[in-house]
């Protein structure tokens, strides 16, 4: 970077100041700053990533438990109008079976559990909410199992 402000600053005050002008008369200064900056725009290429081989796996239903924690819970899937996968932090599943077909959760792709007191969720207790502000209860819980396909 180049700074030319002493060079103008004396160029200004010599040429700003006009030959009938005498001593008492305001000479006005002012400051010019001249900056220079080169931009490189390098595009960037993405890399080529193998995504992991998966195997397909069928999930088997088994009978489940009565309640599962909350603090256990990794993530949700929804699978159906009428059921919702949990899946745990050691990545096994359930499937929270509800009561009835609960169409505004595939609507707006997401849903709620309250907290409770207990820190658990159970069946025959507690709902599944929408993000539309509809609930359905929870009728029971299945284990998943995973099989390989054939």
């Amino acid at each position: 970077m180049i700074d030319w402000s002493p060079a103008v600053l004396l160029l200004t005050a010599l040429s700003g100041v006009p030959e009938t002008a005498s001593p008492a008369d305001p000479v006005q200064i002012a400051q010019v700053y001249i900056r220079e900056q080169i931009l490189i725009r390098v595009p960037a290429k993405l890399r080529q990533v193998q995504p992991p081989t998966i195997e397909p796996v069928e999930w088997k239903e088994k009978k489940g438990p009565k309640c599962v924690s909350m603090r256990l819970i990794a993530g949700a899937a929804l699978v159906g109008q009428n059921s919702v996968d949990l899946v745990f932090k050691d990545k096994s599943r359930v499937r929270a079976k509800l009561e009835r077909s609960c169409p505004a959760l595939d609507y707006y792709r997401g849903f709620y559990v309250s907290p409770t007191k207990d820190g658990q969720i159970c069946a025959d207790r507690d709902f599944i909410r929408s993000r539309l502000g509809g609930q359905c209860e929870i009728d029971k819980f299945k284990t998943l199992r995973a099989e390989k396909r054939d």
